[in-house]
């Protein structure tokens, strides 16, 4: 119950500091509102005020509370990913961009969007509104499935093996983009460079709320899950024996790691490093233990993301800087003081 209640405590306080940040990201930007502020436009919108210009409601709703929401919404599902697969595979290197899987979603989503256009009319009007996100999480997917494959023998994970086998399909997937960016047209190249940079510039209510869908359902199956990670630790046949079903454990998280970073690939882009910054700085504070770090991983996702996502549009105003540059600035020495742990431990 101690444990429970420190959790608790833990979340409220990321609550709040989130909080807080939303509200410097809301006043964040080079729009002007005139006299009235961010909040009363808000209030205006939230009342329905006749009142209220057209220009000011959709600055307000439709740019700046749609992104910090986006912001909110990836940078939960990113850390998670990454806190779930360091869990499985017993590794703080096994993230999603590090071992495949942003890259193989990257490459199917630029699959579609340069050649979708030659057999999109032959799929259900369902298919071809969401062609992109069903290519980015059929990639992620598809990665996750051979890495996994090649990295495993005999029901062990070889982390070597792993990490050079999501070394390899990155360059596989960099080397297909780009030749898909030399033969793409110019609205195609602008989509392909949003894909590549990352950004949270094309944030939408409907993307949202299927964002919103995404993190509910992988939510439910994989936050419950810190007990059965900190059972892995131990080696696949001691959690066995302590009644975990370590088969369906790893494909539970395969699946769901793969559906949470198709779907944020395919209306962000490549937004690295938040699944490898967050659960180290966690594991510094609360060490392995994986009951405390996932939920909390969530919270601080969401904070680092939109915390990087404000300075973004704030750095070089009126311009905006793509957010996949930034979290690569922060994750790159992070990566580098990883290494240099485990030297020090070899």
């Amino acid at each position: 119950m101690k444990t429970q209640s420190k959790l608790y405590f833990y979340l409220i306080i990321s609550a709040v500091l989130l909080a807080i940040i939303a509200v410097l990201s809301l006043n964040t930007g080079v729009y002007d509102f005139g006299e009235k502020s961010p909040f009363m436009v808000l209030w205006q919108f939230v009342k329905g005020d006749p009142a209220l210009s057209l220009s000011d409601k959709y600055v307000i709703w439709d740019v700046r509370a749609a992104r910090i929401v986006m912001a909110i919404l990836i940078g939960g599902m990113l850390s998670v990913s990454g806190t779930s697969l360091q869990g499985l595979f017993k590794n703080p290197l096994a993230t999603g961009d590090l071992i495949g899987l942003t890259s193989g979603a990257t490459l199917l989503a630029a699959i579609a969007i340069v050649l979708g256009g030659h057999f999109k009319e032959y799929l259900p009007e369902a298919v071809q509104f969401s062609l992109v996100g069903i290519a980015a999480f059929l990639g992620s997917f598809l990665s996750m499935m051979l890495v996994y494959r090649i990295s495993t023998s005999g029901g062990k994970t070889n982390v070597v093996m792993m990490l050079l086998t999501g070394v390899a399909i990155t360059a596989i997937g960099f080397s297909i983009t780009g030749f898909l960016i030399y033969i793409s047209k110019d609205e195609q190249l602008r989509d392909l460079t949003f894909w590549n940079l990352g950004s949270l510039a094309a944030a939408t209510w409907t993307k949202n709320i299927i964002l919103a869908i995404v993190m509910i359902i992988a939510y439910i199956i994989l936050l419950p899950k810190g007990k059965a990670l900190n059972a892995m630790m131990l080696g696949e046949k001691d959690a066995q024996h302590l009644g975990i079903n370590v088969e369906r454990l790893k494909k539970q998280i395969i699946i769901t790691v793969a559906l949470m970073v198709g779907t944020c690939v395919a209306f962000a882009g490549t937004i690295g490093f938040v699944g490898l910054i967050v659960p180290y700085i966690l594991r510094l504070l609360f060490k392995s233990n994986n009951t405390f770090i996932l939920p909390l991983s969530a919270m601080c996702g969401s904070i680092l993301l939109l915390t990087a996502d404000t300075f973004s549009r704030s750095i070089v105003a009126p311009s905006e800087l793509p957010i996949g540059i930034l979290t690569a600035l922060m994750g790159g020495p992070i990566f580098i003081a990883i290494l240099v742990k485990f030297k020090k431990s070899l």
